[in-house]
């Protein structure tokens, strides 16, 4: 065995949360390793999440606007899909982020540690390469950022090209003829819309009575209304309890949630993506006394698992599972270890549907306020009285701000419309510096741009909307 090498933190996994705490370790000076399994540093998010999946939204938007919008605006073609080129540019634009973190890390000198991490007691890692040979780090702080893997559907197995997981579905070598995707949340309503632009018939199976959860239930009906007209299929209050595979495709066996007659679907391909769970395989927690609860999940308080110098960051831990909280979960972790101050305000991490349209949203929706019984107050504004939206021919949807009825405070925002994604950033500003919805009120907006709706919804929280 090697010897052992020391460091100020170790971080176990290269994903958003792993490879941003150790950027910040190496810019306040520490010596910091990160092990990562993967080839490839970035994560789920950079090499088969995230980055992977909105290069085929943006190339299957692009594909579907040369079917149908192009000739609206005058421009005439005959597109022809070329999947295998659709992959190529995809595969490259990942390998050229997961090359960018190579190049941070060493302009942080932080260690990249190839192979499997495994905790081996107080301050030490065992990293396992490839070649099987081990090394063993010590450090007098181990940050856990392991991520999530998708969670597997009870009663039905993965089959490569035929029951897939998010993995697989951005790698299809062919456009299926008909797409179940069981799950209606926010990855399998993204990659069903791909594949449905490209040519698929996609049916999605959901168990809930309603789609998209989480999301407010006043935005997730429009939303489901928008997918429906682009011709997705919606059965919901449904559950999946068995999966047949044969040559040609396979067939599921769906029943209704409440109980019911069970109904065969049949589909090429059937996408399961009912979420994601904890990745805790092979770590060595019970090394360090820790134990995950019943969900997988690594207990945190202030990302101190209560173990001394054993931390944890991201979706291995509790809130929401996005990049962009494992990223904000890295900075606080590290500077709580440098002995700075370190926060994450988890109301104010944002929520993205990155489908056409968009939907984002941050803090509260009306469902959590009427729960708490909070007054508060509505702004609403559709994109069909905007002008920019009315120019570019994309007028579904509106931003609605929710505001507190004695205080103004703004207690949340929802979009469903072009760009929205873009657009809650304004919202998780004003929020974290305590804005009211005057304030974006009176903030003057550039015309003609989409950011007007969320300026003309907080006008209506107090009935003087102008453009509507």
């Amino acid at each position: 065995m090697a010897e052992a090498n020391s460091y100020d933190v170790i971080i176990i996994g290269g994903g958003p949360g792993g490879y941003n705490a150790a950027i910040r370790a190496g810019q306040l000076g520490m010596t910091a390793a990160c092990i990562e399994m993967r080839d490839t540093l970035g994560g789920t998010c950079l090499n088969v999440g995230c980055m992977p999946s909105k290069a085929l939204l943006h190339a299957s938007e692009m594909y579907e606007a040369a079917n149908t919008e192009f000739a609206t605006l005058g421009i005439e073609v005959s597109p022809k899909l070329n999947l295998v080129q659709m992959m190529k540019q995809k595969a490259e634009s990942v390998e050229a982020l997961t090359k960018g973190i190579e190049f941070l890390f060493k302009k942080n000198k932080v260690d990249w540690i190839r192979g499997r991490g495994r905790i081996t007691g107080p301050g030490r890692v065992e990293v396992t390469a490839a070649d099987g040979k081990t090394t063993t780090l010590s450090g007098r702080n181990i940050v856990i950022a392991t991520g999530s893997e998708p969670t597997p559907l009870p009663g039905v197995s993965f089959e490569a090209g035929k029951v897939i997981d998010s993995t697989g579905g951005l790698s299809l070598s062919a456009v299926p003829k008909h797409l179940i995707v069981v799950g209606a949340g926010i990855i399998g309503l993204e990659l069903g819309s791909v594949w449905r632009r490209l040519g698929a018939q996609v049916t999605v199976v959901e168990y809930l009575p309603r789609i998209s959860p989480g999301m407010d239930s006043d935005l997730a009906k429009a939303f489901q209304r928008v997918l429906t007209k682009q011709g997705m299929t919606f059965k919901l209050g449904s559950k999946v309890t068995g999966a047949k595979s044969g040559k040609d495709g396979v067939e599921l066996t769906v029943e209704p949630a409440a109980g019911g007659a069970a109904e065969t679907l049949k589909g090429d391909v059937v996408l399961v993506a009912i979420g994601r769970r904890p990745y805790t395989d092979g770590l060595g927690l019970e090394t360090v006394g820790l134990e995950p609860d019943k969900r997988g999940v690594i207990g945190n308080d202030h990302f101190r698992t209560g173990k001394d110098g054993v931390w944890v960051i991201g979706d291995v831990t509790t809130g929401p599972m996005l990049a962009h909280k494992a990223e904000e979960d890295a900075v606080a972790v590290i500077e709580l270890i440098a002995g700075k101050a370190g926060h994450v305000d988890y109301n104010l991490v944002p929520s993205v549907v990155y489908t056409s349209p968009e939907v984002a949203w941050v803090g509260q929706s009306e469902d959590q306020l009427k729960a708490d019984g909070v007054a508060y107050k509505v702004g609403k504004f559709p994109f069909s009285a905007n002008s920019r939206a009315k120019i570019n021919h994309e007028t579904e949807g509106y931003a609605k701000v929710l505001a507190d009825a004695t205080t103004d405070r703004i207690l949340g925002v929802h979009i469903l419309g072009p760009q929205a994604g873009e657009m809650i950033g304004e919202a998780c500003l004003a929020m974290a510096f305590g804005g009211a919805s005057e304030d974006i009120a009176r903030t003057s907006h550039a015309h003609p741009t989409r950011s007007e709706a969320v300026k003309q919804a907080a006008m209506g929280v107090e009935n003087w909307t102008m453009q509507a």
